[in-house]
């Protein structure tokens, strides 16, 4: 039995497992299994790989994309470039790290648009492993990008909340949170943003995906802003992860 997985802390809000085993049975996929690892240090790693020696790939969540990369062996070009690993294939006790992060949310991203890219300018909510991901597909797409962290660091560029009350809205179409805020069972938080500058003419993408409408995009929606969450990216990333799996 090949066994696929999850690690991240805490996973009560994934997906995943019911993605897969879907995927297995609606495939044939019989010599196949999908668990979760739940682990509240990354340096459980090598104990999840010495329990579970059937284990063929994992898929790696919040908090998790970048301190995992000292357990790897090696990266491939993108996940080396991006700085941040959501998939590992494990082959003749060898760990690569991958990033199908970047996959989903491009071909995501790309299918919300209704205007040529070259309109568009991004602010991503949060610094974490997910922006990586997603600051990479903006550079490659050609669009500007500014962060915002909880605290402005002015060496790094980094915006923080307060400053989204003073820049000018207008400049920005695209506002991506890559941050856990919202997720199930929190689902009352949300990023601390000024709503009331929102408008028909942005576009509010919130990797979150349970609950498929978050605080944040229902705040857009009154706004008349145009809004995406990260379920289709999810189903993206995976598909994608598979084919690495398979590699």
């Amino acid at each position: 039995m090949r066994i696929f997985g999850l690690i991240g802390y805490p996973l009560g809000h994934s997906f995943s497992q019911k993605y897969f085993t879907e995927k297995f049975t609606r495939e044939g996929i019989a010599d196949a299994r999908y668990e979760l690892f739940p682990i509240s240090d990354i340096a459980q790693l090598p104990d999840i790989l010495r329990t579970h020696p059937d284990l063929c790939g994992l898929n790696v969540t919040i908090p998790y994309k970048e301190s995992v990369l000292p357990f790897l062996h090696e990266l491939d070009d993108t996940a080396r470039a991006v700085g941040a690993v959501n998939c590992i294939r494990m082959r003749d006790g060898r760990l690569t790290g991958y990033n199908t992060d970047v996959y989903g949310f491009e071909q995501s991203l790309r299918n919300s648009m209704d205007e040529p890219q070259q309109q568009y300018k991004a602010l991503i909510l949060g610094t974490g492993g997910a922006s990586k991901a997603v600051a990479y597909v903006l550079g490659k797409m050609g669009i500007d990008y500014q962060f915002v962290s909880r605290q402005a660091d002015a060496g790094k560029g980094w915006l923080d909340y307060d400053d989204l009350r003073r820049i000018a809205w207008s400049e920005y179409a695209l506002v991506i949170n890559t941050t856990p805020l919202g997720t199930y069972p929190n689902t009352e938080g949300c990023p601390d943003l000024p709503f009331e500058k929102l408008s028909a003419q942005h576009l509010v993408f919130d990797l979150v995906y349970n609950p498929p409408q978050t605080v944040l995009l229902r705040n857009a929606l009154e706004q008349h802003a145009r809004v995406q969450n990260g379920l289709d990216m999810l189903h993206l990333q995976a598909e994608k992860a598979w084919e690495v799996w398979q590699q």
